[in-house]
């Protein structure tokens, strides 16, 4: 009860601060003739962005910086792209062509970027073809519901399948799922141990583990990481290239 009544003062007083901000400029503009108009009606308050620090998501801002460095390092004629971050396949679009394919379509118009509809549980593409190829921060969802798939416990298993699938031989595959202590938090995600993860590639040289670690333990991308490091997160976040023997 007393938290709750210090969260609405809290708020009262973050309101008055508002509104006094807004008229201050509102007078401002009068005397100074309006150049913009100010208008109750245009309003759209941010009370939450005065922060010492810039918030983000770590996850999705170290992952794909992470991916990006990688296929600078890979530097393949072309890269496919399996419903990762549209940040990062429109980025590295920018020295590398990409083809970026995801159950719900992606419409952008961008140069070397190449976008379409694709199952990652039934690939379109020949066995044994593609030489660079990420899916990061996708196959956690799969078989979950959450982006209008059908509900399938498997669904992350047979999305693994056809991605060793479609990797060539010495071709390499970025890729990027929750880790930590194992289990599905319905209908958001799973979470993967290290040990999972390297039973279900089988057939791949893991080149890189790195680990981007839960927020209250600082959220940072740590290199080459020690896998013993995920049983301690609750929603770390892996990364890894992968190599197909």
């Amino acid at each position: 009860m007393i938290n709750n009544l210090k969260q609405q003062f809290g708020l009262l007083k973050i309101k008055k601060a508002f509104w006094e901000e807004f008229n201050f400029l509102k007078k401002s503009d009068k005397i100074k003739g309006e150049r913009l108009s100010l208008d109750k009606e245009n309003i759209m308050p941010c009370y939450w962005d005065k922060t010492i620090n810039t918030d983000f998501d770590h996850h999705y801002v170290l992952h794909t910086a992470w991916a990006s460095r990688k296929v600078v390092q890979i530097a393949p004629k072309k890269h496919i792209d399996i419903a990762s971050s549209l940040y990062f396949c429109t980025s590295i679009s920018s020295f590398v062509p990409v083809e970026f394919y995801d159950y719900r379509l992606a419409v952008i118009d961008l140069p070397n970027l190449k976008t379409e509809k694709g199952d990652l549980c039934n690939l379109h593409f020949e066995s044994n073809s593609i030489e660079s190829l990420s899916c990061m921060h996708t196959v956690e969802h799969i078989g979950l519901g959450r982006y209008g798939d059908p509900l399938d416990y498997d669904g992350d298993l047979k999305a693994i399948s056809e991605l060793k699938r479609v990797v060539k031989k010495d071709g390499h595959l970025l890729f990027v799922v929750p880790v930590g202590k194992p289990k599905i938090v319905f209908n958001a995600h799973r979470i993967y141990a290290f040990e999972q993860i390297l039973k279900y590639f089988e057939g791949f040289d893991i080149i890189e583990f790195s680990l981007i670690t839960d927020d209250d333990k600082g959220g940072q991308l740590i290199a080459n990481a020690s896998p013993d490091l995920v049983a301690e997160q609750e929603y770390g976040c892996g990364c890894f290239l992968l190599k197909k023997k």
